[in-house]
């Protein structure tokens, strides 16, 4: 299993004392404005869990996010079950914390994940996508260098028609593009 290091955070395998921290933010109805609803203890245990499992066995996936005070959320790599225009793919993705926005957080841990991608797994590109209305997120997209096409913009196929925040942009980075990070 790999954890990944910046200068402030460390990205590392989820652990008992996350579950709870991890539950508050899924809870929080902030926190989830741009998800369909936010999630009970019970599904947030579950993602956890799942996500422990998967880095156990193959190495990466969403990490949980240490700050120097502590948990955050999760940040990493993770493959879309369902089936869009471009995938399959290898997305990455964040969740975290109110107390945790505006430190530059996701950026910083993000670009920790994109060079694990490059670097460890050869990806030739990794993308990222969120509901059109979900402006931080994208402005964190951006940050990390990735373009976006609105030809590349899809109807979410988990969300229904009709749902406000099924419209999601896409945004792209490919190998060679990316952000640099260290890896411990």
């Amino acid at each position: 299993m790999t954890d990944l290091r910046t200068d402030r955070l460390k990205l590392r395998q989820w652990r008992d004392e996350d579950l709870e921290p991890f539950a508050a933010l899924n809870a929080d109805p902030e926190v989830m404005r741009y998800f369909p609803r936010t999630q009970t203890r019970e599904e947030s245990y579950a993602l956890a869990q799942g996500q422990r499992v998967l880095i156990g066995w193959r190495g990466w996936g969403l990490w949980a996010v240490e700050a120097p005070d502590g948990f955050i959320g999760f940040v990493g790599l993770s493959q879309p079950s369902w089936e869009a225009n471009f995938t399959p793919a290898t997305e990455v993705a964040w969740r975290l914390a109110r107390h945790a926005w505006g430190h530059g957080y996701a950026t910083e841990a993000a670009r920790a994940a994109i060079a694990f991608g490059f670097d460890e797994l050869a990806l030739a590109e990794i993308v990222s996508f969120t509901s059109v209305q979900n402006t931080p997120s994208r402005r964190v997209m951006e940050r990390l260098g990735m373009t976006h096409d609105p030809a590349d913009d899809f109807d979410h196929p988990v969300l229904a028609e009709g749902d406000p925040l099924r419209r999601h942009v896409l945004y792209r980075l490919p190998a060679g593009a990316g952000a640099l990070a260290t890896k411990s």
